[in-house]
């Protein structure tokens, strides 16, 4: 019982500190005309160069996924805060609709955030999520893409294509849009890369 009260207390005390970062984080960006400001959690990777290579655990496939498993399709990799927020389901379930259109470019979506492999299991099933989910729980790769701030992901992407080759960034993502933009750069991308 004891044990059952205290991970709810920390699980409540994690929800406020990542609120408060989001919101301390907003404030920030408005409050800087820099262009270092647009890029909220660190410095981002140049494009044309090859993706930082991970290998994290999944609530899918047999329990680890890594970047190189995906060499020779195109990989949409998003980060974002928290399994079940609004935000973030809003995002999972547009890159799930539009999952058929993906899969017809070759394309696999994966998403990243420090949830356990447990929260993403169950996300998955209540949301009828069919790409795998990453489990982040340290952050390394989050700061590996300059998508980490403090105790969470920052909502981010990232297109790599099928050599591993780091192709667009996404460090403004609006969540109910953000397939759509997804997609047609994909489309643009994949039509240089033919």
């Amino acid at each position: 019982m004891v044990c059952s009260v205290y991970k709810q207390g920390m699980k409540t005390l994690r929800h406020f500190l990542i609120y408060t970062c989001l919101v301390l984080g907003l404030v920030c960006s408005l409050s800087f005309t820099s262009p270092v400001a647009l890029a909220m959690g660190g410095d981002q990777l140049p494009l044309d160069q090859p993706a930082p290579t991970f290998t994290l655990s999944s609530n899918s496939g047999d329990g680890e996924i890594s970047l190189a498993d995906y060499r020779g399709q195109w990989v949409v990799l998003y980060f974002y805060p928290q399994d079940f927020t609004p935000g973030c389901t809003v995002e999972a379930q547009r890159f799930q609709q539009d999952l058929p259109k993906y899969i017809e470019r070759n394309t696999q979506v994966i998403g990243v955030s420090v949830d356990s492999v447990d929260s993403h299991a169950e996300f998955c099933e209540f949301e009828g999520l069919k790409f795998p989910l990453l489990a982040d729980e340290d952050g390394s790769v989050s700061k590996a893409y300059g998508s980490w701030m403090s105790y969470f992901s920052l909502r981010h992407t990232y297109l790599i294509d099928p050599d591993g080759i780091l192709r667009e960034r996404y460090v403004k993502v609006r969540p109910i849009i953000h397939s759509e933009e997804v997609l047609a750069r994909l489309d643009e991308l994949q039509a240089d890369h033919a």
